[in-house]
């Protein structure tokens, strides 16, 4: 059974989904506290990356595993791109709540948009900051 969770690194599917929702959901909520991030709703946070984790875990069933894949090719890392992903499943969750029109697989809008998601639309759209870069070491103006 799996000890930790380090979202930086795909846990083993099927240990993974071996595992019952709320051991899961623990696993990451000891991640979170173990790196001193804070959260507003620590198990709401962490229930996301677990809904992200399951869908990446089905490997080709849906098309979360190719997301996080391509978002990390695009210069994030996995955690910032389940981060991602979990924002337009929130959404999707807003919309299916709200009684939005749904084609009868609700699962095809959702689809769709994680088809459509790149680390730019994501930071444009979610209002997501680009990570600020290293200060370099200031460089002397050439002398005239």
């Amino acid at each position: 059974m799996l000890e930790r969770y380090d979202p930086l690194r795909a846990p083993a599917s099927q240990e993974w989904l071996d595992m019952d929702e709320l051991s899961r959901i623990a696993l990451v909520e000891n991640y979170h506290r173990r790196a001193g991030i804070r959260l507003p709703n620590v198990r709401l946070h962490a229930t996301f990356h677990v809904i992200v984790e399951n869908q990446a875990a089905l490997g080709d069933e849906t098309p979360a595993a190719k997301t996080l894949e391509r978002l990390m090719n695009e210069g994030v890392d996995r955690h910032e791109a389940i981060h991602a992903v979990a924002s337009v499943l929130s959404d999707h969750i807003t919309d299916v709540l709200s009684g939005s029109s749904l084609p009868s697989d609700p699962n095809v809008p959702y689809y769709a948009a994680l088809e459509k998601l790149t680390v730019e639309s994501w930071r444009r759209d979610y209002g997501v900051p680009s990570p600020s870069r290293r200060a370099k070491s200031p460089r002397k103006s050439p002398r005239r």
